[in-house]
C-alpha cells in the first residue's frame, strides 16, 4: 500500500537556477551599495549560516556590513525583495511533468511531503506557489533551525505527516549529503538525476526524472532498504 514520499525541492522538484542566483544577488548588491562579485561571493560563503539563521532582510544587511556597505532600511527593503521574486519564480517555474507526476502520486494515494534545505524567501514564497497545495506538508531548514542531513529536519517532516521513516521513501538529488542523512533515519532513499547528475555520492535506486518514480516504486519494498550507500 503507498505510504508518504518526501522530496527535496531544488533541482528535485525543479531547477536550482544558480546563474540567475548570482546575477539576482549582484543586482541587489547595487542597490544596497556594496560590489556586486562580493555580495555574491559572501551569499555562496554563507549558505548554512542561511540556511537557518537569517530572514532575507537579515541576510542583505549582515553581508553587505560584512562588505563595508553601510545599506538604509529602504535599500534593505528593496534587496529583500528581489530575493523574494526570484523564490517565487522559482517555486512556479516546476515543469509541468513534475506537476503531473506529483498529482499522479496523489491520486495513488501517496502522501507527499517537502524536505527542504531553503533560505527564509523560499520558505515565505512556498504558500502562493503552484507546488504548495500538492504537498501535505513542507518543512524548511530556516523553520525548524536544521538542515540536511541533520536527523532533525527529516524526523519534523515525519511528526507534521504523522508517519514513521519505515513508511516513507525520501526522493533527492543528493546535495548537502540529504540522501545518506535520510538513510541513516530509516527512510527508503531515491535519487533523482533529472535537473542535475551526482552519481558520485550515492549508490542505490535512481530515476532519470520524476515521470519515472511511480514505476520504480513498485519494485522497492518501503520500509526494507536495498543496497544504497554513500561512494
Amino acid at each position: 500500500m503507498p505510504g508518504t514520499i518526501l522530496f527535496d525541492l531544488f533541482h528535485t522538484l525543479l531547477d536550482g537556477a544558480d546563474g540567475q542566483r548570482d546575477r539576482v544577488v549582484a543586482r541587489m548588491g547595487e542597490i544596497v551599495g556594496v560590489d556586486p562579485a562580493g555580495l555574491v561571493a559572501a551569499y555562496h560563503a554563507s549558505w548554512r549560516e542561511r540556511l537557518v539563521c537569517w530572514s532575507a532582510e537579515e541576510t542583505v544587511l549582515t553581508l553587505a556590513r560584512r562588505l563595508g556597505g553601510d545599506p538604509s532600511a529602504e535599500q534593505v527593503a528593496r534587496a529583500a525583495a528581489l530575493r523574494l521574486e526570484l523564490a517565487s519564480w522559482l517555486l512556479n517555474s516546476a515543469p509541468s511533468s513534475t506537476l503531473v507526476a506529483l498529482d499522479g502520486l496523489r491520486a495513488a494515494g501517496w502522501r507527499l511531503g517537502l524536505v527542504s534545505n531553503a533560505t527564509a524567501e523560499a520558505a515565505e514564497a512556498w504558500q502562493t506557489s503552484g507546488l504548495a497545495r500538492r504537498f501535505d506538508a513542507a518543512v524548511f531548514s530556516c523553520v525548524v533551525r536544521a538542515a540536511k542531513p541533520d536527523p532533525a529536519i527529516y524526523q519534523a517532516a515525519l511528526a507534521a505527516l504523522g508517519t514513521t521513516a519505515q513508511r516513507c521513501v525520501f526522493v533527492g538529488d543528493g546535495a548537502d549529503g540529504e540522501l545518506a542523512g535520510a538513510a541513516v533515519v530509516g527512510l527508503t532513499v531515491v535519487r533523482t538525476a533529472e535537473f542535475i547528475d551526482r552519481s558520485g555520492v550515492w549508490s542505490g535506486p535512481v530515476v532519470d526524472a520524476l515521470a519515472d518514480l511511480p514505476g520504480l516504486l513498485n519494485q522497492v519494498s518501503v520500509g526494507r532498504r536495498p543496497s544504497q550507500r554513500p561512494v
